[in-house]
């Protein structure tokens, strides 16, 4: 599965963010996302997971453009995991993780027994199964960051856009989620994720995308 995105521009509050960007996420890979602050990462990221809408450009997937997708489409297609992991309900950690299913279910349809078995394993591919019958706004940032990781591996999508998922966690669970992407590429998924570190860009990812004021 390839996500290219073909000139894109976007422009937050009149101001350009982005401007004639062409990126590939490819099938197989790991792309890391590097640059300084304000450089654009994030809204890139974003514009390729169809959460915000391109002033110029497009975004397509398989040859589809983004836009044209349905949400539960998309869903299907790409995960994305914010740099921002503030909980928005009072849910448990399974409950969120379970919410990464929901491209996958009839609507109204209950999660089965094969569901919840891709809900235990993404808890426990990131270490927090423990956690999962904790309420997530009583987790720690780490925590609710790692839950976050595992929503979007159980969503089971071809395309994974992370930003900055291991900003708030200790250097095993960092080394274990760089892993989890890495062993994810192989197999076949496409990988996009926003790095400040330069190690962990050197050690992890197959090709890097520097951005600086909006450019490529």
């Amino acid at each position: 599965m390839s996500l290219v995105a073909r000139d894109l521009g976007v422009e937050l509050d009149r101001r350009r963010v982005l401007s004639g960007v062409s990126v590939e996420v490819r099938s197989g890979e790991v792309l890391g996302l590097i640059g300084p602050n304000g450089a654009g990462k994030s809204t890139l990221l974003r514009a390729l997971g169809g959460l915000v809408r391109p002033t110029t450009g497009e975004v397509a997937i398989d040859g589809s453009r983004l836009t044209s997708l349905r949400p539960r489409e998309r869903a299907a297609l790409v995960a994305y995991v914010a740099q921002d992991t503030a909980a928005a309900a009072d849910v448990t950690a399974a409950e969120l993780v379970r919410m990464g299913r929901y491209a996958h279910r009839r609507r109204l349809s209950r999660s089965d027994a094969a569901e919840e078995e891709i809900v235990r394993d993404a808890l426990e591919a990131v270490g927090v199964a423990h956690l999962a019958e904790r309420a997530v706004p009583s987790l720690s940032g780490g925590e609710r960051q790692l839950v976050q990781i595992a929503r979007a591996l159980a969503q089971r999508a071809g395309t994974l856009l992370l930003d900055e998922p291991t900003s708030a966690l200790d250097v095993r669970h960092q080394l274990r989620v760089f892993e989890i992407l890495r062993a994810r590429a192989d197999a076949g998924v496409s990988v996009a994720v926003v790095l400040h570190d330069l190690n962990d860009a050197s050690r992890y990812c197959d090709r890097l995308a520097v951005l600086h004021d909006g450019r490529l």
